[in-house]
């Protein structure tokens, strides 16, 4: 099953670099989206519960009023959601985000817009991203080396550690442990276990891939378009897997 984007829905969940969700508004209905988001904490509580949300209020014709966004802030932490930040956009979100007394992630929404939408000139480039200043990562592990063009992780990623490939692949030669990431710009290789998240194309690379040899991911994600285990067919569980993403779909398949 591919994970298919549903126009029809209020709010566009995505994930990027860091593994924050970014809720892209679409429908400023405060009901549908708190049960969106409600229905996602039910389905996925080890993913969603108490996650962290910065919303994006780009994809609406005007920003909403500061006791509309007050309203979507309390809405989403009665759904099971922490909302941390707003995306940066118009000197009007920055205002609102003054208001609601929430930070502005400078260059945060950039980094999920595809290649054909309109974007700052100094945000990256969709193919051969510029590095993105991210001050809410956490740093990677230190026994991450170069080597060659990609970036290469001879040690197991553990619970709570990330490891971050900017602007290339990412080769894991063990295992990704529960509540680790692993995170690129590029595809990523994982040559043991995958229990954590993978997110690859994390700066909107399309063509980018994950492989690992042992799949059990808690979360997959290309260029932000994601599942969560509970979505992902059991037939796959504990196989050798690829994920990739074709015409916004994001798909799964066995590679023995």
């Amino acid at each position: 099953m591919s994970a298919v984007v549903d126009y029809a829905q209020a709010g566009e969940l995505k994930f990027g670099q860091v593994g924050i969700a970014n809720l892209r508004v679409r429908t400023l209905d405060v009901a549908q989206l708190a049960a969106e988001m409600r229905e996602r904490v039910q389905r996925a509580p080890n993913m969603f519960a108490r996650a962290a949300v910065v919303l994006d209020f780009g994809g609406l014709s005007q920003v909403p009023a500061v006791d509309e966004a007050r309203t979507l802030v309390d809405g989403l932490r009665d759904a099971g959601v922490l909302p941390v930040a707003l995306a940066y956009g118009t000197r009007e979100i920055e205002a609102l985000s003054q208001q609601l007394g929430l930070p502005l992630l400078a260059k945060f929404r950039a980094q999920y817009e595809p290649a054909t939408t309109q974007v700052p000139t100094t945000a990256p480039a969709a193919v051969e991203p510029a590095p993105a200043k991210t001050p809410s990562a956490p740093a990677a592990t230190k026994q991450a080396t170069s080597a060659g063009p990609g970036l290469m992780q001879t040690t197991p990623v553990r619970s709570g550690q990330q490891v971050y490939a900017e602007n290339r692949d990412l080769t894991v030669l063990s295992a990704v442990g529960t509540g680790a990431e692993a995170i690129a710009d590029g595809s990523i290789h994982i040559y043991g276990a995958l229990r954590g998240r993978a997110l690859a194309g994390a700066q909107g690379n399309e063509e980018a891939r994950i492989f690992c040899r042992e799949f059990h991911a808690e979360l997959v994600a290309v260029a932000g378009h994601y599942k969560v285990l509970e979505d992902i067919p059991a037939e796959l569980r504990g196989k050798p897997v690829q994920v990739w993403l074709e015409k916004g779909q994001l798909k799964l398949a066995a590679l023995d």
